[in-house]
This record gives C-alpha cells, sequence and structure tokens, in this order.
C-alpha cells in the first residue's frame, strides 16, 4: 500500500486502485471515470488504514519541524489569557456572560441577577458536559421566557447534529427531557413550556421540519409545526426583538419566506407573512405598532420597509431606508427611540444612527483604512445604549456601549493580547487591485513595522469568495507568529462575497463564478507587481468554497504560488452536485448550479479542481479534512489527494491531514484547536527556510 516517496525517507501513502472497480458517471452525453471514488466509504477499513496512512506520512515529513510547531503552538496558546471573562450582558432580570478557567479547554455560561455585585450561577459548565467525549461543541443555548429552565444543544462528533438538554435554574437539576438528533435551531413561546426546534433530515442533513416540544413530554409525542417540502429550503425558528412573536423561516439562496405567531400562544397556528416569490429574500423584525422587514423587492442592496400588524402583504409595507445602488444595508437594530442601520460603504461597515422622533441622524466614524464592525447582544429595547465590537488587522476586539443621544463611547473591553503585544508595533494597508475586466478589487493587509517593499518577505494571501459572505479586515492573535517572523498578511475581497454591495455576490457566482479565481490571481499578481510578494516567497491559503478557490488557482497558475494550504476544501464540486443525497447539494443549485442542466454541467465541469487535474508541477500543498465533516465530506479532500499524487510531475510536499474525530470546523476546545494552526504556520514558514534562532 506504499510506495517510496520522491522526497527522501517517508513512505508515501498510495491507494490500491488494482483492487477498485473505478466508477463510471454519464451526464449530457459526457463520461466521467472516477478511480478513486471508492474512497467515499467511510465505513471501510481500506478507506480508514489509507487516511491513517497518510497522517502518517504528513507526520514524518513534517518530523523535522516538530519544534517549530510545539513552539508555535506555546507561543499562540501563551498570547491567551486563561481566565478570562466576557462582557456581560441584560436580559430581563439577569446579567449573562461566559467565562474561561485557567488550563481548561471549555467555557462557562454563567448568570447573576439584577447586577454584577450579585452571587454567580453557573448554569452550565461546558468542561462537565464535555467528560467522555473526544469532541465537544456547544451549540445554541435559550433561556425560557421566566428565565428559570435553560436549553442548551450539544455535539459530540462534529457532524453538526445536536441534541437538546434542559436544566432548571432554580433547582439546578437537570430536567429529564432530552431531544436527539436535531439541528441546535430553537426558540421558545412565552408559556414558559413550549420550545420550538428544528430537525434535519437524516441523510442530507438538510433542516426540513419544525416541532413543538412541552416539557415533561416525550420527544416523540412532539407535534410537527411545519414541514418544507422543496428539498432546496431549509427553516429555522426564531423570535422578534420585542419577543411578541415566534418567527418561522424558510430560506433558500436566493429566495426566502416568513410565518408569525403570537408567542403567547406557542400551540397556535403561523400564519404567512408574504408568500415566497423566486428571487425575493427578507427578513422580519418586530417592536411597537409595526413589523419592520429587510427586503431586496426592487433593491438590489437591500432597503427597510415596515408595515402594521394586520397587513402583512408586501403591497402594504411602506419605505423607511431607501435602496442605494453604492450603499449595501446589511441589517438593522431596533430600540424604542432609535433605529440602527447597519449599511457597508465601499467595502466598510458604517452603523447609522436614526432617531424615532424628530431630530439629526448620525454616522460612527472608526478611523482606520480596514476594520470590522459586529453590532452585539442588544436584547433590550428600552435603552439608549447600542452595543458593539471593533476590530481591525491590528487591533484586538474591542466591546463598546455607544450612547445614542449624547454620542459617547464607553469601552467595555478589549481583547487581551498576552506575550508583549503593542498594537504600535503593527501597520495595515488597503490596496486596490485592477482585474482583467476594469474592476478593482480591494486587497487589506498587516504587517510587521519594518516591513519594506523589496520582495524579500513572505507573504500569505487568504481568500473565500463565495455565498455572499464578506470576509472582513479583523484581528488575530495567532496570525501575530507569522507577523513576527516577517510574513505579511493579505485578505483578497474577491468577487462572490459582499463586501462592494449585491452585485459583487452575484458576479462571482454560477456562471460567473470564475471570476472568484480570476480576481484572486488578479490580487497576487498585483502585489508581485507592487513589491510587497515573489512567487517563490507567495503563499495562498483557503477553506471550505475558499478550499475549491485554493484548488482552481493551483490548477490555473500553478507558477505563481510557493506553497498553498487548503483547509477542508470542496473541489470534487460534480460529484458532489450530482448528487441531491448529501448535506447542502440541493440547497445550493442557485449558488452553483444545478449540473443536471447542461450548461451549469459544462461550467462546473471547467473549474473543478479534482476534474482539472493534470500531470504537470504544482505548488507545495497542505490539505486538511475531518472525517466526520458534514459540509464538505471528507472523500473530497481525500480523492483530490490521491489523484494529485499520481499525476504531479514535481517532487513538492503534499501532505494531508484528516482529524478522526472532528468535523468541517477542525478539533473542538479553547487551545486544542490551535494545533492546526501551528501545523500550518510551521508549514509555511519551513517552506520559505526560516530557521528559529
Amino acid at each position: 500500500m506504499t510506495t517510496h516517496s520522491p522526497h527522501s525517507g517517508p513512505l508515501l501513502p498510495s491507494p490500491p486502485r488494482a483492487k477498485q472497480v473505478p466508477h463510471r458517471l454519464e451526464r449530457h452525453g459526457h463520461i466521467r471515470i472516477d478511480e478513486y471514488y471508492w474512497l467515499k466509504d467511510r465505513d471501510n477499513p481500506e478507506v480508514l488504514a489509507y487516511l491513517q496512512a497518510e497522517n502518517e506520512y504528513a507526520a514524518a515529513l513534517r518530523s523535522h519541524a516538530r519544534d517549530l510547531e510545539r513552539t508555535l503552538f506555546e507561543e499562540i496558546k501563551g498570547r491567551i489569557q486563561q481566565t478570562d471573562l466576557s462582557v456581560p450582558y441584560k436580559l430581563g432580570d439577569y446579567l449573562y456572560y461566559t467565562r474561561f478557567e485557567e488550563g481548561k479547554e471549555y467555557v462557562l455560561y454563567c448568570r447573576k441577577k439584577g447586577s454584577l455585585t450579585s452571587p454567580e450561577e453557573v448554569m452550565v459548565d461546558g468542561n462537565v458536559l464535555a467528560q467522555g467525549y473526544d469532541y465537544f461543541s456547544m451549540g445554541t443555548w435559550k433561556i425560557s421566557s421566566g428565565q428559570d429552565i435553560l436549553a442548551y444543544a450539544i455535539d459530540t462528533q462534529g457532524r453538526r447534529i445536536y441534541s437538546i438538554g434542559f436544566k432548571n435554574l432554580t433547582t439546578g437539576e437537570t430536567v429529564s427531557d432530552f431531544i436527539p438528533s436535531v439541528t441546535g435551531n430553537m426558540e421558545w413561546g412565552n408559556d414558559n413550556r413550549t420550545l420550538l426546534y428544528a430537525r434535519q433530515d437524516p441523510e442530507t442533513l438538510r433542516p426540513f421540519q419544525i416541532f413543538r416540544h412541552t416539557l415533561g413530554t416525550e420527544p416523540q409525542l412532539d407535534t410537527l409545526v411545519y414541514e418544507e417540502s422543496d428539498d432546496t429550503f431549509s427553516v429555522y425558528v426564531g423570535k422578534t426583538k420585542s419577543k411578541r412573536y415566534l418567527l418561522l423561516g424558510s430560506h433558500q439562496t436566493i429566495t426566502s419566506e416568513c410565518r408569525y405567531l403570537n408567542a403567547d400562544t406557542p400551540e397556535g397556528e403561523f400564519q404567512l407573512f408574504q408568500a415566497r416569490e423566486r428571487g425575493h429574500e427578507y427578513d422580519v423584525d418586530h417592536l411597537g405598532d409595526h413589523f419592520w422587514i429587510r427586503t431586496n423587492d426592487q433593491a438590489k442592496n437591500f432597503r427597510l420597509m415596515k408595515t402594521s400588524l394586520n397587513s402583512t402583504h408586501k403591497n402594504q409595507w411602506l419605505e423607511v431606508i431607501p435602496h442605494r445602488p453604492d450603499v449595501f444595508f446589511e441589517g438593522f437594530e431596533l430600540f424604542r427611540n432609535y433605529l440602527v442601520a447597519e449599511e457597508r460603504k465601499q467595502g466598510l461597515i458604517h452603523l447609522r444612527m436614526l432617531p424615532n422622533q424628530d431630530g439629526p441622524e448620525h454616522e460612527l466614524d472608526f478611523g482606520e483604512p480596514a476594520y470590522l464592525v459586529v453590532l452585539g447582544d442588544n436584547c433590550e429595547v428600552d435603552t439608549p445604549y447600542l452595543r458593539f465590537g471593533y476590530t481591525s488587522m491590528t487591533t484586538p476586539m474591542t466591546i463598546y456601549d455607544y450612547h445614542m443621544e449624547t454620542r459617547e463611547k464607553i469601552l467595555l473591553k478589549q481583547e487581551k493580547v498576552l506575550g508583549g503585544f503593542q498594537i504600535s508595533h503593527y501597520q495595515t494597508e488597503r490596496l486596490l487591485a485592477p482585474a482583467s475586466d476594469g474592476n478593482s478589487i480591494p486587497i487589506s493587509l498587516v504587517y510587521r513595522k519594518g516591513f519594506a517593499r523589496n520582495g524579500t518577505h513572505p507573504l500569505l494571501l487568504y481568500g473565500y469568495g463565495s455565498y455572499g459572505a464578506s470576509m472582513d479586515a479583523s484581528f488575530s492573535s495567532p496570525r501575530l507568529s507569522l507577523l513576527d517572523r516577517g510574513f505579511v498578511y493579505a485578505l483578497a475581497h474577491i468577487r462572490g462575497g459582499e463586501e462592494l454591495g449585491r452585485q459583487w455576490y452575484e458576479d462571482g457566482k454560477l456562471l460567473q463564478k470564475k471570476n472568484t479565481f480570476t480576481d484572486f490571481i488578479a490580487c497576487a499578481e498585483f502585489l508581485i507587481q507592487q513589491g510587497y510578494a515573489v512567487p517563490q516567497q507567495l503563499f495562498a491559503m483557503g477553506g471550505s468554497a475558499g478550499g475549491l478557490l485554493m484548488g482552481v488557482i493551483m490548477n490555473m497558475r500553478p507558477d505563481l504560488f510557493h506553497g498553498v494550504v487548503a483547509q477542508v476544501p470542496f473541489v470534487d464540486v460534480v460529484t458532489t452536485m450530482l448528487d441531491p443525497n448529501i448535506p447542502l447539494t440541493t440547497g445550493e443549485y442557485d449558488e452553483w448550479g444545478d449540473p443536471n442542466q447542461q450548461q451549469f454541467y459544462d461550467y462546473l465541469l471547467s473549474y473543478s479542481p479534482y476534474d482539472n487535474l493534470e500531470p504537470k508541477p504544482y505548488p507545495h500543498l497542505l490539505v486538511t479534512s475531518g472525517l466526520h465533516d458534514s459540509q464538505v465530506q471528507f472523500w473530497e479532500p481525500t480523492k483530490w489527494v490521491a489523484k494529485l499524487r499520481a499525476l504531479k510531475t514535481d517532487n513538492q510536499r503534499l501532505l494531508l491531514r484528516t482529524n478522526m474525530d472532528a468535523g468541517h470546523s477542525g478539533a473542538s476546545g479553547r487551545f486544542k484547536q490551535y494545533e492546526e494552526t501551528a501545523m500550518i504556520y510551521a508549514f509555511l514558514l519551513d517552506l520559505t527556510g526560516f530557521v528559529e534562532s
């Protein structure tokens, strides 16, 4: 099962293809032969043995840099304040917060009644819940309306299949009710005994049902409230800011639909808010005498509407914030006296305060060339304070309360970075790279001061560019380990995200998806041209759909990058999108295209990383994977690496590291997750010839 590696020393894993019958797939008169299709069988002992062999090979090939890995891990861990406390937020009669204890991997969920001087109540301790599991993740948790029952979701495998447990916060006892195999999405009714929750299809993991559970009853007696029959849609349940209404949403990539129900009567029937229309996306909230709606109806970049409680059809909606072609309306926050608009202009988030009574509106100014602002825990409506977080590539996450009337900004907490970190030692920039079609692609950079644009510094270029997800410039304390060793870190805001509005997303999906890839290449070429990097010192990294990006740019321009890191990469695009029985496929036809239609089949096939591998040299490559990944199935990176081993004509490193106990998000735990980060950083530094002094 092994052959001698082109590298000196370790033995190279080789799948036993001769023992397998190649998989033949025909569609639209085109035949694809997949010699590695058999690797998708998670229960096949040969598959598990192959994964183990790859892990052993990767470990052997990294052994000379093991000391560097350990140094990096301890350094990253050493920057974290081990005993830490989140900023408490008010919800009803209590102040809620989380905290870490020294040396422990998981968080404690706590609260105090009335004020921070009150005795602490530990609602649940993640370290206790995690005992006996190789993987543990705490998902959503919800407090009942009486604030005496906690419902919480846990995942102990990594496939994002949760179980819901309950705890009586008055007695401290675990409630016997237990709901297995759910999505983790849930919401309480206002009767303090009814919980609505979402359940997924056991095969595809598509959330398609909403159930109603009454405390003290068996889960098998739970009532089915709603089932979504369209397999391109998923469902969820939530509650308005006013806590007056429960919301039941159905959504897919470009269409949404909402139903609502008075939360005081959770056993009632949900009412349709606005019937789905293909291409119409809308979100609903409530406060006072109105529903408030963020919608893209006649508004590509979205606008804000409101309507009375008995007139929810869109013909009755009144405009509050109009559509603007140069501003993307991301969201809003409702308060008794203010409306806060979250807007994206020229790629950056702005917060605009609009008084509900007469008075001037105003906007917060953040003063850096690249940053990220996030709305915080704003659970109460009767407050003049807006909670938000601010971070940039040089500024750790900083939490503020902003008084919307006096305009006073109150610093509550800044993430503490140990180890001598000083903001003044680092510099951030914002560049614009020209694309071949005339567009300009923003790039955010950070480096340690003293950097010179002479091509001698290694540069890591990160990209994603899918699902309309905007990759904003934010702080990372682990990243300091690269910056302090001379690396420049660059973030390419390529098409497929929504950094420059909805059109930026639409220009990087479906039959325009290749813009995502050519944008990333244009950013790399621009950074070389401007003296920030040279190909011999240029590295690329991306994960999931960003891993697809890595696979494509390696096929298109293998000469441009010295090394690539592909984390849980989505690389077998055609095979996956042709299989409606695996997670995420049917719900993503409007993102990637449905290959059952020939134009999409041909287009997907033209860039699919797995299908476009060929005999030629490739950059050094590190691939990470999770055996229990529910989003990118483990066999995609596994097959890709196996095929690449057979075809590539170089002696560059090719490592596959599969976490046998985790899923899409990698290892669980506060510190354990950084073992993979240290491995990636050591891989990159080793390729630069770095030697720790």
